[in-house]
């Protein structure tokens, strides 16, 4: 259900853009582009300083390491030749004769010198456990210091970073963890003023701080940034201006094709509708649904509906008496009337043969009802015919046949299909009819037994059937509690 609501409210909005971009084009791609060049500056200005970071890492880790080199050869090469020529390594080797400094003195003093010579630069060591002579600047000055030195004693091999003012300036700030190498693990643990004796190799004795002015850099990308906004927003301008021209052509040119497709589509609407008003005239709504859905073949089985079959007694010689076209009027409105009442009963016609007419009950929609109204439109169908003959000066009659029973029904055919009937029920209605009586609705043994309580019947005996063999069959004559039909007592039953 959420994913459906999602979905829906995502496809309003999307209409909404698609309506509001028709209407207001050029505002609607003015806010775009807008977007678009505030997105791209943004991107670009974001990549900038993403690349000023990856620039000052890499120059920061370039530089530590070059730091640790330089202290790694001065320990390992300069101290053991000093201390085999009796020099002494001091921390305050410039008051001593033949003194040179500490290795960490030396780094130390190292990193002072390349700050005073690169303004804005600045190279720290400093450590949780300073010497004496350097408890006053040797430890932690400020909370990134702080922070580093917490952070890397957990995390040894990491690295501590942060772009931040530094001395009033943007700088990038580095940190790395200084740990203890075996040269240095005797001095550490035997000096007589060391803070700390239990040094381990590996242990983080302090941290190495390279921190760098971003500030002429950040101008300089900034600076950038402007004149490519300027190029940008010159480049955006232009091509909105050249599309406001295109689409101005062009709505010119879609007001005229809707004009045309608004008639062309007026045109195809009428011609759906008269096609779908003659499939529905040949076919049932139903059948024509699902021939419409695709449906190539439609067979359906039907267990019980009511057939009724009539034919116009006296037709032949009314066909010989006039004129081909009063014929085929005269024929038309009467079968009109009877096409009126198989609506009026919600029935089924099925077809009409020369002079006569078939119509259904129960199909293509099953339905409780189907003899009653087959029963009550045969009665009507009587009444209908009397009315025509006093109307149009003739003699006509009416000599109908009702049956119920299963039966077969689907379309058949590819040019002039036909919604048909098909099975024994079909036969055997037909047969009443045709061996029936004018002016008289002859039905079957089982269509008496779905009426006989509510409609009036005589039974007209068993007679012979051509190619059914003896048959009971009855005569309707009404419903119960109204006046039967009168037609049946000129006949001998």
């Amino acid at each position: 259900m959420f994913w459906q609501m999602l979905t829906q409210m995502l496809t309003q909005t999307w209409q909404t853009f698609i309506n509001l971009l028709y209407k207001k084009t050029i505002l609607v791609l003015t806010i775009l582009c807008t977007l678009g060049i505030v997105g791209t500056i943004w991107n670009f200005s974001a990549l900038s300083h993403n690349i000023m970071k990856i620039q000052a890492l890499e120059s920061a880790k370039s530089y530590a390491q070059a730091l640790e080199e330089a202290r790694t050869l001065y320990s390992s090469r300069v101290v053991p030749q000093a201390r085999a020529s009796g020099m002494s390594i001091t921390h305050d080797y410039a008051i001593q004769d033949h003194g040179i400094p500490l290795p960490a003195t030396y780094l130390i003093e190292l990193g002072e010198t390349i700050s005073e010579n690169n303004p804005g630069m600045s190279v720290r060591l400093y450590s949780r456990y300073p010497f004496p002579w350097r408890v006053a600047n040797g430890g932690a000055r400020d909370d990134f210091e702080k922070q580093a030195m917490d952070y890397l004693e957990k995390n040894p091999q990491g690295k501590f970073v942060r772009a931040e003012k530094y001395d009033g300036r943007q700088s990038f700030r580095y940190a790395q963890a200084d740990l203890l190498k075996p040269s240095c693990i005797e001095c550490h643990n035997n000096h007589p003023y060391s803070p700390k004796r239990d040094w381990r190799i590996g242990d983080v004795r302090g941290v190495l701080e390279i921190t760098q002015p971003m500030d002429a850099i950040t101008r300089q990308v900034n600076q950038g940034l402007q004149g490519t906004t300027i190029v940008l927003t010159g480049l955006a301008m232009a091509a909105i201006s050249g599309l406001a021209i295109v689409i101005g052509k062009l709505r010119n040119t879609s007001r005229e094709l809707e004009l045309k497709v608004r008639e062309r589509t007026w045109q195809l609407s009428e011609a759906k509708e008269k096609s779908e008003n003659l499939l529905l005239n040949i076919l049932p709504e139903a059948i024509a649904d699902r021939l419409k859905d695709g449906h190539k073949e439609i067979a359906d089985g039907f267990a019980v509906v009511t057939i009724l079959f009539a034919d116009i007694v006296g037709f032949t010689p009314l066909s010989e008496s006039v004129s081909p076209t009063e014929l085929v009027h005269l024929l038309n409105l009467l079968f009109s009337r009877f096409d009126h009442l198989s609506d009026r009963y919600n029935l089924e016609k099925i077809k009409t043969i020369g002079d006569a007419y078939m119509v259904a009950g129960g199909i293509p929609n099953p339905s409780d009802d189907h003899a009653e109204a087959i029963a009550a439109m045969a009665l009507e169908m009587l009444k209908e015919i009397a009315e025509f003959n006093i109307e149009n000066q003739t003699e006509l009659n009416l000599r109908i046949g009702i049956n119920s029973g299963p039966v077969t029904a689907g379309v058949i055919g590819k040019k002039k299909f036909i919604y048909d009937l098909w099975g024994d029920a079909v036969n055997t209605a037909s047969r009443m009819e045709s061996h029936g009586l004018p002016g008289v609705i002859q039905v079957t043994e089982s269509t008496y037994n779905l009426l006989k309580d509510q409609y009036n019947f005589v039974e007209r005996g068993t007679i012979h059937i051509k190619g059914k063999g003896n048959m009971l069959t009855y005569l309707l004559t009404g419903r119960k509690g109204e006046t039967t039909y009168q037609a049946i007592n000129n006949y001998s039953i």
